[in-house]
């Protein structure tokens, strides 16, 4: 399914995704990854392996990493372990992140363009995102997008994350619009599967991370290969 570019008319804002949809940062989470395994005496993962882990919270790409380092052929890592690993883990994963937030990560193509645009309709536009809201906030700062954004959500602001609806629900509410006219804008299945359960349009980039599965059998209003094709005719 191709997609046709949106009706502004039909819109009153838009709700646009983090990493994989603005944000290229796979090498933010595996240089932060990989000093956090270092520190824990741990060997280290391949970003290809960690592209597959993303986008369902860093709780959840910590845990993944962990069961990924700790089992043995044939044998998955034991739960108790990883979960007395965790807290350390946390730690170090948060002090790690945050001293490199952003050097390893680029914006990618299109994305300033397709925000300027959705801006230009006079869509009110907010990030939510399943990444830490003290991650996410200094990461748009620093690629020149935060100024976009009327409100930034991050996956600690809500009591679930994607792919449960609630995230989106409470973003409509605070940009004051209606959930059917409100785009979400994202990356993979979480982004739609949030989206369809909360009455919102979604849209799906082509490029992002998607949980290493081909983004176009997620089921969505249409695709992008880039967000300055959103409003283009």
């Amino acid at each position: 399914m191709n997609f046709l570019p949106i009706d502004p008319t039909r819109l009153d804002a838009a709700i646009v995704d983090l990493d994989g949809t603005m944000v290229d940062t796979l090498g933010d989470f595996a240089e932060a990854l990989n000093r956090m395994l270092v520190d824990l005496a741990l060997p280290a993962i391949g970003a290809q392996r960690i592209e597959a882990m993303v986008g369902k919270g860093s709780e959840h790409l910590l845990r993944s990493v962990l069961a990924h380092v700790l089992a043995s052929p044939g044998r998955p890592a034991d739960a108790d372990q990883v979960e007395a690993l965790y807290p350390a883990a946390w730690d170090r994963y948060q002090a790690h992140y945050l001293a490199i937030n952003g050097q390893c990560a680029q914006v990618y193509p299109g994305v300033l363009q397709g925000l300027q645009a959705l801006q230009a309709a006079g869509l009110r536009l907010a990030c939510l995102t399943n990444k830490p809201t003290a991650f996410a906030l200094p990461l748009l700062k620093a690629k020149g997008l935060g100024s976009f954004f009327s409100v930034v959500f991050g996956g600690d602001a809500f009591e679930r994350k994607k792919p449960d609806p609630l995230p989106l629900l409470k973003t409509c509410e605070a940009l004051g619009t209606a959930p059917a006219r409100t785009l979400m804008v994202g990356d993979s299945s979480n982004d739609a599967q949030a989206a369809r359960a909360a009455g919102c349009p979604v849209v799906l980039v082509t490029y992002g991370y998607n949980h290493g599965q081909p983004v176009r059998a997620v089921d969505a209003d249409g695709f992008v290969d880039s967000l300055k094709d959103l409003l283009s005719h």
